[in-house]
């Protein structure tokens, strides 16, 4: 595979990004004689990609079209809206990389194919089922759910506590061709690890004292559909290579048990710690890390986003007065701006309840005021907010 031709026409200075789920590929493109000067950045697929650009200023991008878990004419076209100053090419394959993108390259400047078809309007729409917020943190979000939710690739939902892993996951399942499926939600911190094994897999009459009758797992329970692992960092590393098995071959052997099911069923997993410094640790499995994080959602904190907290403070309000029967409240200006002042530690579910406690205090006041609420845990400066960003 010769490399000269698809890169002549980019441009000559500044940062490249390869995005390839093949490493040959990314290797033989960068090691191409006209990149010599430049610095390249690797990207594993679409999902990757995406991400190293908000952390990355590039000046060029070159797209292998065969990625392994989002479609590359989405990905193209996503970076042309969010980025327009990256060039955006193709990796031609087989015919020497592209004399034909090449020639197209004077008509089409993003190097781009007559033949991409556009982004679903679906794709373009605000918002996810459940969620809310405007922000650009949030949109970013809200567009990488909506790329990804109707492949079965294997989703890694990243984000503080509190900040909506789960409402984030059952959206893609909403979104997916699997929404008629169950929905099953395991929380790894929440079983004793004595008991995970037969949870997550099932077991067999007699596997184990008080296993008085066979029982499926949650895994089996969520055929034809999905399942959300939650804090998947806090899963013991015997049990990561059981569930590694199952990633790999689709399989589960029940405890105690010789019968092996084979099933069809997409894992989606939430963490909110840093599973590649578990990794670093040894406390969690590099080759499920990998495995896992096919296709990263990184969901920001609340203070990164104080311009949706209106809206979110809107709607839990909203609900506590229709819960209640009581007559519509509503939150001052200046409560609200003081609201957008405070770091929220535990992001929205500490707005939410927050929220809860001043709706009680207020009693049949009309007006929800600062000293219904408890005293912040920490505070931003109002004039050095942080601006809105997915890490």
């Amino acid at each position: 595979m010769a490399a000269g031709a698809a890169v002549n026409w980019i441009r000559t200075t500044g940062r490249i990004l390869v995005a390839s789920s093949d490493p040959e590929v990314r290797r033989r493109v960068l090691e191409a004689p006209e990149l010599f000067g430049r610095e390249g950045l690797e990207a594993h697929g679409g999902a990757a990609a995406l991400a190293k650009l908000r952390e990355l200023a590039c000046d060029s991008v070159l797209l292998d079209r065969n990625l392994a878990d989002l479609d590359a004419g989405e990905v193209a076209e996503t970076i042309q809206r969010d980025y327009p100053q990256v060039s955006v090419s193709w990796i031609e394959r087989g015919m020497g990389m592209g004399e034909e993108a090449a020639e197209r390259a004077p008509e089409n400047p993003a190097g781009l194919s007559a033949g991409c078809e556009p982004l679903r309007e679906e794709n373009q729409q605000v918002g996810l089922p459940g969620m809310i917020g405007e922000s650009d943190a949030m949109q970013q979000v809200y567009r990488l759910v909506r790329m990804v939710a109707r492949r079965d690739t294997t989703v890694l939902i990243m984000g503080e506590t509190g900040t909506g892993k789960e409402l984030v996951a059952e959206a893609v399942h909403k979104l997916s061709a699997r929404v008629k499926h169950p929905f099953v939600v395991v929380n790894c911190a929440a079983i004793p690890e004595a008991l995970l094994e037969a949870e997550l897999f099932g077991h067999a009459r007699g596997a184990f004292t008080g296993a008085v009758q066979s029982r499926l797992g949650r895994i089996h329970a969520a055929q034809g559909g999905t399942l959300f692992l939650d804090e998947i960092g806090e899963l013991p590393l015997g049990m990561q290579a059981k569930l590694l098995r199952f990633l790999q071959s689709g399989e589960v052997q029940r405890l105690g048990s010789t019968d092996v099911h084979r099933l069809d069923v997409r894992v989606i997993c939430a963490t909110n710690v840093n599973l590649g410094a578990l990794v670093e640790a040894r406390q969690f499995r590099m080759d499920l890390y990998y495995r896992l994080e096919v296709f990263p959602v990184a969901l920001p904190p609340l203070k990164e986003r104080t311009e949706d907290i209106p809206k979110l403070a809107e709607h839990f309000l909203s609900l506590l007065c229709e819960e209640s029967g009581s007559p519509a409240k509503r939150l001052g200006g200046r409560t609200l701006e003081n609201l957008k002042c405070r770091a929220w530690p535990g992001n929205v579910r500490e707005l939410q309840h927050a929220l809860e406690r001043a709706f009680i205090l207020s009693g049949d006041e009309p007006f929800l005021r600062e000293e219904h609420f408890p005293p912040p845990m920490m505070e931003l400066s109002c004039r050095e907010r942080p601006r809105s960003a997915v890490a």
